[in-house]
């Protein structure tokens, strides 16, 4: 980027707080224009915690400042009227998941891109180093066609982002069987940090089957994976060359040659080095699967992802990219998660169908 990529923040909440950390620590990188929070007194307090400017409305923050475009993070009940706002008043936009909660306001927004409305979404599990680099050894052909992936990583629509890219599925029709069981787990941290006694709680499982006719998407996923020390995130790939198993590569280089390649993390910082606290990035054998883009930063995978978006939205609105994530393929995420939410409900096989997105 020639300068930095100028921003404005529609939010105050948990969710904003990763973009505020990442502005800090990539001041070469990206400029927050402001920060819109409705209530005067948690604006106050932001500013005062973030040493930032507040506005109340997109209106009175467009007086002062031309943002290059506005990232919505508020909850899923009002964020398709501010896209919707912002996008009559000419403002490109980078969503939080979802775009909108149901299928009829999904289908509202993508007539509003359709009809010229620059709009993206920052589905960033994708751009997450782990994911990235597998993605990259994917797409490499290393296992062959993947036909079957396994994801216990990421709740719903994100979840289902995996699945699809991990698959290549775009918006091909799928049978989703899917059932919910809980059971009984000792509570562990959350938002708010580490458990301070012992409680028994219960945690909600999903499991869902995508049959995508010659490709199967497994989903599995409890909410307690995002924090929990006890659950762990999984991810199995199978392909007709080999197989993928969390960070473990198994397959053929010929017929008779089998390989068995490790995906290894490289962070400076550890074991007494001396360069800083960053992740350098992932090799499998002789080759990087994924470089990060922001070194020397002390970002989180999670923050990393975020900034990837950035990033890619800022060379979008210079017409220098392709943008992040389109909200076409965010909209179908959505829309078989409502399809997996309603299989869960029903207990019975749903078919989806193709929405005017895909069209």
């Amino acid at each position: 980027m020639s300068k930095p990529i100028n921003l404005a923040i529609v939010g105050g909440g948990w969710r904003a707080a990763f973009y505020l950390r990442i502005v800090k620590a990539l001041p070469e990188l990206f400029t927050l224009d402001g920060l819109i929070v409705r209530e005067p007194i948690k604006g106050l307090k932001l500013e005062q915690e973030w040493g930032l400017r507040t506005y109340r409305t997109i209106e009175e923050l467009l007086a002062k400042n031309r943002p290059e475009f506005v990232v919505t993070c508020i909850a899923w009940e009002p964020n398709p009227a501010l896209i919707e706002h912002l996008a009559a008043l000419g403002l490109p936009i980078l969503s939080e998941t979802p775009p909108a909660p149901d299928l009829e306001r999904l289908i509202r927004l993508a007539e509003l891109a359709r009809n010229g409305a620059h709009i993206q979404v920052a589905e960033q599990y994708i751009y997450q180093p782990h994911h990235a680099a597998r993605l990259a050894l994917v797409e490499a052909g290393i296992l062959g066609r993947v036909t079957e992936a396994q994801v216990s990583v990421c709740h719903g629509y994100h979840g289902i982002s995996l699945l699809r890219h991990l698959l290549g599925i775009q918006f091909e029709d799928a049978r989703i069987t899917a059932r919910a069981f809980t059971s009984p787990l000792i509570g562990g941290p959350g938002r708010d940090g580490p458990p301070t006694h012992e409680e028994l709680t219960s945690s909600k499982q999903v499991l869902a089957w995508f049959d995508f006719g010659d490709r199967l998407g497994v989903y599995d996923f409890t909410g307690d994976q995002y924090f929990s020390w006890v659950r762990r995130q999984r991810l199995l790939l199978r392909g007709e060359k080999g197989e993928l198993s969390d960070m473990q590569a198994s397959y053929l280089c010929d017929y008779a040659t089998p390989m068995y390649v490790t995906l290894e993390r490289h962070t400076a910082g550890a074991n007494g080095n001396l360069e800083g606290n960053y992740l350098r990035g992932i090799t499998g054998g002789e080759r990087w699967w994924y470089r990060n883009p922001f070194a020397p930063a002390a970002l989180s995978d999670e923050e990393i992802a975020i900034a990837t978006t950035l990033m890619k939205m800022g060379a979008y609105v210079r017409g220098e990219g392709a943008g992040p994530y389109p909200l076409e393929e965010a909209c179908q995420d959505r829309y078989l998660d409502i399809m997996l939410e309603q299989a869960v409900r029903t207990g019975k096989i749903v078919e989806t169908t193709t929405q005017p997105w895909a069209v």
